[in-house]
């Protein structure tokens, strides 16, 4: 994936913890700059405390959005407005959009087809179509993990007990994902070679081009990482120290 974007991040904060914020930050700069930071929601009250004490650390522009009526979420469509905005503007080239609201889904959809990447970040509760839809989607529990662990190691243990899925998943657990072991699969056999080796960098791309997966929701940082634990393939470097994957036995079960 392009590691040059021009990132325009928007939150909704209405629907997100502040706690993920550091984490979504640094997991966009693996892919560009973050130019455009904007934090959607009614600052007049006191439910976004939290994300108050977070803005000006990390440089994150605050959009007022009034409530105009009871029980109707005027964020929403500040937001969408705001992001198409910035797509006409064709100052940026990729969005993050920090959300657990599926509503976004139809906009995920209209900036996807003006062929611009989206990065989705939602607590999770999101619901599928939503995450689904993204380029890449992340749990922000799971960006968590890090900051927490520099806490007393009470607090951490509780923390885990409550979000079991934060952890870092084992071999048998990641073997035990049919719909993770299908994407991995699937994607090496459509990109490797007549003798059943497949470019890791390849199937990163395969699989980026086609689901909204990303290693960190396993609790993994790299791809590589994630294939070595799971032990489903074969591993090999080739030239230029790139790695290589195949299935055990090759692509017709021969060695």
């Amino acid at each position: 994936m392009n590691t040059n974007y021009k990132i325009a991040l928007l939150i909704d904060c209405d629907n997100v913890s502040h706690q993920g914020i550091e984490g979504v930050l640094q997991e966009l700069a693996k892919y560009g700059a973050v130019n455009v930071r904007h934090a959607h929601g009614n600052w007049n009250g006191t439910q976004l405390k939290g994300w108050i004490e977070k803005l000006h650390g990390n440089a994150i522009r605050p959009i007022q959005q009034f409530a105009y009526t009871s029980g109707k979420n005027a964020t929403d469509a500040s937001m969408i407005i705001d992001a198409m905005d910035l797509l006409y503007s064709g100052n940026v080239t990729a969005f993050a959009l920090m959300t657990s609201d599926s509503d976004f889904t139809p906009l995920v959809m209209r900036i996807l087809e003006a062929g611009l990447p989206v990065f989705g970040f939602g607590e999770k509760k999101t619901p599928s179509p939503f995450v689904d839809a993204c380029s890449q989607f992340i749990y922000t529990e799971n960006l968590q993990v890090e900051e927490e662990e520099a806490e007393t190691e009470p607090a951490v243990t509780a923390h885990k007990t409550d979000q079991e899925a934060s952890h870092r998943y084992s071999r048998n657990e990641l073997r035990g994902d049919s719909r993770l072991v299908k994407t991995l699969r699937t994607a090496a056999d459509q990109v490797s070679d007549d003798d059943g080796w497949a470019n890791l960098g390849r199937v990163g791309q395969y699989i980026s081009n086609n689901s909204s997966f990303s290693p960190v929701n396993y609790g993994y940082k790299k791809l590589s990482d994630l294939i070595r634990a799971s032990e489903l393939f074969e591993m090999k470097r080739g030239e230029k120290n790139a790695t290589y994957i195949r299935q055990p036995g090759g692509r017709n079960g021969e060695s």
